[in-house]
């Protein structure tokens, strides 16, 4: 999928792909990805910009960085698709399932959970633990 660790290159991948969108210019598949991403969030349109390509943003100061949220949910369809961490996939679905067919809804859950993983893998300088992931989602079926 995409594999630059170079934010201003993400971020302008972002962009584009909303520009193009917006605009109803033919999309590569990943762009059409990201656009329907950036679609199903009308909270994020106004900040999906290039005055916002070199933005920081602040979680102490409340603020969501619409570029990383974005990426996270990039990250859990291709964990979908890859069947990576082993499992998911099946989890994800059982997921759509008890979430009436709701897939936006069961990537936010899902999303709270990834980021968690790598917060913790950053902090302690480790690599994400996808055993107790895969866990944590798997709980969600339980709830």
């Amino acid at each position: 999928m995409i594999f630059s660790q170079d934010r201003l290159q993400l971020r302008k991948l972002f962009i584009d792909s909303w520009d193009k969108f917006q605009n109803k210019q033919p999309l590569t598949a990943i762009e059409e990805q990201i656009a329907r991403i950036i679609e199903l969030h009308p909270e994020y349109h106004k900040e999906i910009v290039f005055d916002n390509v070199d933005k920081d943003y602040s979680p102490e100061m409340g603020q969501i960085n619409p570029f990383l949220h974005i990426s996270l949910h990039l990250a859990i369809i291709e964990q979908v698709q890859t069947n990576r961490p082993f499992g998911i996939n099946e989890t994800y679905y059982k997921l759509v399932n008890k979430y009436n067919n709701d897939e936006h809804k069961v990537h936010h859950l899902m999303i709270d959970y990834l980021a968690e993983e790598m917060w913790k893998s950053q902090k302690y300088n480790t690599l994400p633990n996808e055993n107790e992931y895969l866990i944590k989602l798997q709980e969600l079926l339980l709830k």
